[in-house]
């Protein structure tokens, strides 16, 4: 018995390496080439209509309990419902493909991001990344507090583009705040912005 099952289990890593492996890197780096033949596609992991003939992974009735545990509404028809068994049955089959591919030796991905050694040195902050901002702050007092030593107005367009009279667009005014009508015949309330 064991034996199959090695037997078996050997041949569905032939398989594996075989079914996840490329093709052979075409010579030169013409790029037209290289994309113009797919290697691989994920249809190789949908199940193959002979094996969706078999006996199903999920009842009708587990699939009514799913639906009403993602607040679905349930099918409406049989054929509505054999259609979603079907589709259930194929998404259970790819998961089973994902989780069978042999994972020995790959690190898990922490984060969609590039985590090379180089990634990581670009974004890490040291010292020399900071000298700019600690050239800005000086050390004061007995308790050498650190205080940010402050800057001259940089005159930069942001300081001539601000507008300290925003309230002279709106229709109703009541000192430095704007007034809001609630509805028809309703006394005027107080609106939450503040001129300063």
């Amino acid at each position: 018995m064991h034996l199959r099952a090695a037997t078996r289990s050997l041949a569905r890593s032939q398989c594996m390496l075989r079914r996840y492996s490329s093709n052979p890197q075409p010579q030169g780096n013409n790029i037209a080439s290289l994309l113009s033949e797919p290697t691989w596609s994920v249809r190789s992991l949908l199940p193959d209509s002979a094996s969706q003939s078999s006996a199903p992974s999920i009842s009708p009735k587990q699939l009514h309990h799913l639906l009403r545990l993602s607040a679905l509404p349930p099918p409406a028809t049989p054929e509505e419902e054999r259609s979603m068994l079907q589709t259930l049955e194929s998404q259970i089959h790819f998961v089973k493909e994902m989780q069978s591919v042999d994972t020995i030796g790959v690190e898990p991905l922490r984060s969609i991001r590039d985590e090379t050694l180089a990634a990581n040195k670009e974004t890490s902050i040291g010292l020399d990344r900071l000298k700019d901002a600690l050239a800005q702050e000086h050390v004061s007092g007995r308790r050498k507090r650190i205080q940010r030593v402050e800057q001259e107005k940089t005159g930069r367009s942001e300081d001539s583009i601000w507008d300290g009279y925003a309230l002279q667009s709106a229709s109703k005014t009541k000192g430095p705040y704007f007034v809001v009508e609630t509805g028809p015949g309703a006394s005027a309330t107080k609106g939450t912005g503040k001129s300063t």
